[in-house]
């Protein structure tokens, strides 16, 4: 009950507020509000995210590390986005491992923060971004996804997707099951056997293109992850779901994958238990790492999935006023 409120209540208005631009600047100005933003962004720094990487992989765990940010408007943000992600990953480069089958390094990329949004030739201009970052990911032994944004930008994002395919076969990206288009999506990926994250989705999308209730979104993740199980790509389970997480091994046994034929995926600072304990049973468990200074939507989006991470941030708002 508490849970259909939150998310046919709660969390359309929280989504409303990721966009307002003068919450933003008032959030980014509260130290306390930075704080608490540490439990899910751990750093601003290149330095910071790689601290976080040794830490995780100490544990057993494997990474996605995102530089934050999206929606640029001008090409000097664009490139400033991509010189980000060449330091990262000359970086993760420096801590790079034995090659296997699956790569323990990886970076998440959104098109909107290379680019693609721009209004002259803004998807050529992100796909060139994106092969660039792609070129040396593929050099110093890193995998590279493309995450995904509102459903308005998800054919630019999987065009530009196939074309980077072609070149890096490795390259993965995200399918939000929320979305109805999202089973057909996934049977053309999982075809070409390609990487897929798949998540529920963390926008407020229309009911004409978007499930809204999350039983209906949870029924779509499920159908969805039985036509990748069933294909020939590597699934990577983005969610912290109990009864989602509950049927893979299921899954994966009716599909004939082992352990190093698809992963799990969790967000950093949430359900690190369960994160842990995955790992330790030997599943290949990867971790979301965000960084960098425009850290607000991200955060928001992450008040607005789960009402637990609503409930921590108001505490520990409450906890630092006494």
């Amino acid at each position: 009950m508490m849970t259909a409120l939150f998310h046919r209540v709660a969390r359309p208005v929280i989504l409303a507020a990721s966009r307002q631009e003068g919450l933003r600047r008032t959030a980014e100005r509260l130290p306390v509000t930075r704080e608490v933003v540490h439990r899910f962004v751990p750093g601003e720094t290149v330095a910071d995210a790689m601290n976080s990487v040794e830490q995780l992989r100490y544990s057993g765990r494997l990474v996605s590390i995102d530089y934050l940010g999206e929606d640029v408007t001008d090409v000097d943000t664009a490139n400033l986005t991509v010189n980000a992600y060449l330091e990262l990953l000359d970086a993760l480069g420096s801590h790079s491992e034995p090659a296997s089958t699956v790569r323990p390094l990886e970076v998440s990329l959104k098109l909107s923060a290379l680019g693609q949004a721009l209004p002259r030739d803004g998807e050529k201009i992100a796909l060139e971004n994106a092969h660039t970052i792609c070129e040396r990911a593929q050099r110093v032994g890193a995998w590279v996804t493309v995450d995904a944004e509102d459903h308005t930008t998800t054919d630019s994002t999987l065009s530009i997707v196939r074309d980077l395919r072609t070149e890096f076969d490795w390259l993965g990206t995200v399918l939000q099951s929320y979305l109805k288009r999202t089973e057909g999506d996934c049977r053309e990926f999982a075809a070409s056997g390609a990487r897929i994250r798949l998540c529920k989705g963390a926008y407020d999308e229309p009911a004409s293109v978007a499930y809204r209730s999350g039983d209906d979104v949870t029924d779509s993740y499920l159908r969805c992850l039985r036509v990748l199980m069933a294909g020939a790509g590597y699934p990577m389970v983005a969610s912290h779901d109990p009864q989602i997480i509950e049927a893979v091994p299921a899954m994966a046994r009716e599909s004939g994958r082992g352990v190093d034929d698809f992963e799990y995926q969790m967000l950093y600072g949430i359900r690190d238990g369960e994160q842990r304990r995955l790992a330790e049973e030997g599943n290949h468990v990867r971790v979301y790492v965000p960084f960098g200074t425009q850290w607000y939507g991200y955060f928001v989006r992450r008040l607005a999935e789960r009402p637990a991470n609503l409930t921590f941030f108001l505490r520990a708002l409450a906890e630092r006023r006494h």
